[in-house]
């Protein structure tokens, strides 16, 4: 599995970018652009090198980290996926671009795409000294603009920035994306109610159009979680002390929350079931919310079970499980 931690070859060009960058300066541009987002607003906010660098130091590392997520549970039910070309809608500094770059040494052949400047600029400065993505291509341009232009690829991903578009605007990126896909697409979102029905309307339009859920989903048929469930996963990450004098917090680590669906061409043969939340403990028994192929089932492993209850213990909050 992958590291959620910012590879070291990232962390190098992040922490050169960052020499004589006022923290302080980075944690008010970080809060001022928080709250345009979180009000609606997208990435319009972000209008210079040093709006990107603390947009980057503040939402960077928890981006990559349930992106990289992502790519794990992919991995684990599609081993033998080995794409050798990326395509990165709403690219943003490129953190999904080195997330995919990690998980996949095959990948030789990157596109990124996105509408600002800025945070074009900062993605361009971060690779610039990287051997694998050093000549990547970055378009420029407005998300569908630019994507009916670019060629397709084995793997395309967009990663929390279908929440900027309207909802009609986001079916047309829907269709166009996987247009654009050979293979698989991934889409994650932030792990909110908003950003799991971004993900459920996107899947269920998908699904219409022929494509099949790897994960996190056992099946293909409708989400069996009812209002105000709403599925979700979190992922821990370690905080450097940069990324603390941003957040504004001594918290040694923080937990990003994400939605996510990755869709591909082919059907998936076997599908294992996903655990929704984390499993309630006791002397007594493990109780644990799984998708299963059939559905939505609350299963109860009892300690007698010594082998299953074991076993149990082991599971963890988005685990696929047998």
């Amino acid at each position: 599995m992958t590291s959620p931690d910012l590879p070291a070859e990232l962390k190098a060009a992040l922490d050169g970018k960052l020499r004589g960058f006022s923290r302080s300066d980075a944690a008010g541009r970080a809060a001022s652009i928080s709250k345009t987002y979180r009000g609606g607003g997208n990435s319009g906010a972000i209008r210079s090198e040093a709006d990107a660098l603390a947009y980057a130091l503040a939402r960077m590392p928890a981006t990559y980290a349930a992106v990289t997520a992502s790519l794990n549970a992919l991995i684990e039910i599609r081993p033998d996926f080995v794409p050798n070309s990326l395509l990165d809608i709403g690219a943003g500094p490129g953190t999904a671009t080195w997330a995919a770059t990690e998980a996949f040494p095959s990948l030789r052949d990157f596109t990124l795409l996105d509408a600002n400047d800025a945070l074009r600029a900062l993605a361009l400065d971060l690779v610039s000294d990287s051997f694998r993505l050093r000549d990547l291509s970055y378009e420029r341009g407005e998300a569908r603009a630019a994507l009916a232009k670019a060629d397709a690829a084995d793997l395309v991903m967009a990663s929390y920035m279908i929440g900027e578009i309207s909802d009609t605007e986001q079916r047309a990126l829907a269709e166009l994306m996987w247009a654009k896909t050979h293979d698989t697409l991934l889409v994650v979102e932030p792990g909110t109610p908003a950003g799991y029905a971004r993900i459920i309307a996107l899947r269920e339009h998908l699904i219409a159009l022929g494509a099949h859920v790897a994960a996190p989903c056992p099946h293909d048929g409708r989400c069996p979680l009812q209002t105000p469930d709403w599925c979700h996963f979190t992922q821990r990450l370690q905080r450097s002390r940069a990324h603390k004098q941003v957040k504004g917090t001594e918290l040694p680590f923080e937990d990003e929350k994400f939605a996510y669906v990755a869709l591909t061409r082919e059907l998936v043969e076997t599908r294992p079931s996903r655990v929704l939340a984390q499993p309630a403990v006791t002397k007594v028994e493990i109780a644990a919310k799984l998708c299963t192929p059939e559905g939505l089932v609350l299963t109860k492993v009892p300690r007698r079970a010594k082998a299953d209850y074991a076993a149990a213990r082991r599971w963890r909050w988005g685990d696929a499980v047998n």
